[in-house]
């Protein structure tokens, strides 16, 4: 299963754009968390997403939801790299996901704060 897991990151990558050395660092990374491999596998054998494992209460739909914020945000100002790239999105919530477990609190305030659309009241 790792050998398929690895092969589908590696197609992963490559339909998002990125290279060799972040395949690696990502690899390196998932490998090393049991719940967001996990997440990995399931969403690679169903094209879904389990939301069995969370960290800080947040789960990869909901760092999707939030970094669909800044894609729209993108999409105004025409220079989004996650234009018409879903692959990279998934990816990038996967990435965003690793990171947030080894530093929880800085994402979490990222997600509270940071939202990338303009709403009433959000500067207040």
């Amino acid at each position: 299963m790792e050998e398929k897991a690895y092969e589908w990151a590696k197609a992963l990558c490559r339909y998002a754009g990125e290279d060799e050395e972040f395949l690696k660092k990502f690899w390196n990374m998932l490998v090393q968390s049991e719940g967001i491999y996990q997440e990995f596998l399931y969403y690679m054998e169903h094209q879904n997403f389990s939301c069995a494992y969370k960290v800080a209460g947040y789960s990869l739909i909901d760092i999707m939801i939030w970094q669909m914020d800044h894609f729209k945000a993108q999409l105004d100002r025409d220079r989004s790299a996650m234009k018409s790239n879903g692959d990279r999105m998934l990816l990038m919530a996967f990435d965003t996901m690793l990171k947030m477990e080894k530093d929880p609190e800085y994402y979490v305030n990222l997600m509270l704060n940071e939202t990338g659309t303009d709403y009433p009241g959000k500067f207040s």
